[in-house]
């Protein structure tokens, strides 16, 4: 692995190693272990991974949940990287300039993610809102850093005075260069054994032959285990580079997205043409969580509070499970979930692709209920897709999360709207019929009686968004 511009080996290094715990074993302390889970950002650190036209994008990632292995033969930079001591790099200046460090613990990974933002390829000069800066800097670049003692106001600052890199600067010249491609590897360690194979054929001969093998894509879920409940397994398959699940495909009649593609992937090009997930996946956890998480990850854990499951339901999404003997099943998503994080999936099967049916609904809305407004897990979830046609609701599909011991879909309420007049009335009804869904419970994050009500209030506000945008467009 690259790291900071200088080659260094990952002998020695167990399997359950996270890029993290590696990185402070070298001396590079800037990343640091705030939570072990993923939502405070001190561990960021940038990965150079493939850009749309062929060159590299600077990827901040959090150091704490990735494997290091999953790194080998990838390009790393901390905060040490982007600039020493007696020449810091510009975002480091701007940081120190505006006050933007009290201890300073938090600063060097929102130093990482404010210079992904800076090599930003379309970040360009415009007009300020209260998200983005005159100089186009996205606010949400930095949503998965936390502060505990400084404020935001002074980092805000420093993120909206920083300039365009220089044409001579080298990281910005990095960026015309391919990123490194996927290594195959296979370690065994004391604890043990990590492989990274080379094809989706050779990834599920191994799923088949080893009962105990672990499949981990983005590792956003199954790194917490590590790090909290100090979860171990035999052999980890490491599949988020494998080309076969990486696809993204349009036709006229469906959409195709493997199962291994990133979420920030998903969240550039799929979402300006699905209206749903372009709603959906800002609220996804935080940007540093979406540059590795993917679909078949989340809908692999089969929670009941994962946030992708609600919208794909109501999209109509399918999951096309694939096996080592080659051949596919198709399955309707409203049928794949059969318990408490458990599936219709096979030990031996892998999440290939989601389909989703084109062209998606007219009026599609996605309702997250949390303590805070972005990264935070829900306490409910609600996605609506409706076709309206002469003032009528000729089709309803509504998924729910949070609500029972799986995502699941609302059959009563699409009922109680099909074939009805979309109008108050009609919704003040189906309404009704919504709060009564699902199995709602009483827990840390909301009471069943507070979840009943959340899921009664979605469908009006539904209903007063669109005609608001009727009103706007008449």
């Amino acid at each position: 692995m690259t790291v900071n511009g200088r080659v260094v080996p990952l002998a020695g290094a167990v399997a359950h190693a996270t890029a993290l715990d590696w990185l402070r074993a070298l001396g590079l302390t800037g990343a640091k272990e705030g939570c072990a889970e993923g939502e405070c950002g001190a561990c960021a650190v940038l990965v150079a991974t493939a850009g749309p036209d062929g060159g590299t994008v600077w990827t901040p990632v959090n150091a704490c949940l990735v494997p290091v292995h999953a790194l080998a033969g990838q390009e790393v930079v901390t905060s040490e990287g982007l600039g020493p001591p007696d020449e810091l790099h510009p975002v480091q200046q701007r940081l120190a300039a505006a006050g933007g460090s009290q201890c300073g613990y938090c600063t060097p990974g929102f130093a990482c993610a404010m210079a992904a933002e800076f090599y930003r390829a379309d970040r360009a000069a415009g007009a300020a809102d209260g998200e983005h800066g005159p100089n186009g800097f996205d606010l949400h670049a930095i949503g998965g850093n936390l502060c505990r003692c400084t404020g935001y106001r002074p980092i805000r600052d420093a993120a909206f005075a920083l300039g365009m890199p220089q044409p001579d600067d080298p990281l910005r010249e990095r960026l015309s260069e391919p990123a490194p491609a996927a290594v195959a590897i296979d370690v065994r360690a004391d604890d043990g054994r990590f492989v990274r194979p080379e094809t989706l054929e050779d990834a599920l001969q191994l799923l088949h032959d080893e009962p105990d093998a672990l499949a981990v894509a983005g590792s956003t879920d199954w790194g917490v285990d590590v790090n909290l409940r100090a979860a171990r397994a035999p052999l980890i398959v490491a599949i988020d580079r494998l080309d076969e699940l990486r696809g993204v495909d349009f036709s006229d009649d469906r959409l195709e997205i493997g199962g291994a593609v990133p979420l920030s992937e998903i969240e550039r090009s799929v979402g300006p043409r699905v209206p749903l997930l372009a709603q959906l996946l800002p609220r996804f956890a935080s940007r540093l969580i979406r540059n590795r998480a993917t679909l078949g990850g989340n809908l692999g854990t089969a929670s009941p509070i994962g946030d992708a499951a609600p919208a794909l339901l109501a999209l109509g999404a399918s999951v096309v499970l694939v096996s080592a003997d080659a051949r596919e099943r198709e399955v309707d998503l409203a049928d794949y979930f059969t318990g408490y994080r458990t599936s219709v999936r096979r030990r031996d099967e892998l999440i290939r692709t989601l389909r989703i049916p084109l062209p998606t609904a007219s009026v599609t809305a996605f309702h997250k209920v949390a303590k805070r407004r972005f990264d935070d897990i829900s306490s409910v979830a609600v996605a609506f897709a409706l076709d309206i046609d002469g003032g009528v609701v000729t089709t309803a599909r509504i998924g729910l999360g949070g609500v029972a011991a799986t995502p699941l879909r609302a059959y009563a309420t699409e009922r109680a709207l099909e074939g009805r007049p979309w109008n108050a009335v009609t919704v003040a009804a189906a309404s009704v019929v919504l709060q009564q869904e699902g199995t709602p419970l009483d827990d840390h994050r909301a009471s069943a009686a507070y979840r009943s009500r959340m899921l009664g209030t979605a469908l009006p506000a539904l209903f007063a968004a669109a005609r608001g945008r009727e009103e706007a467009t008449a």
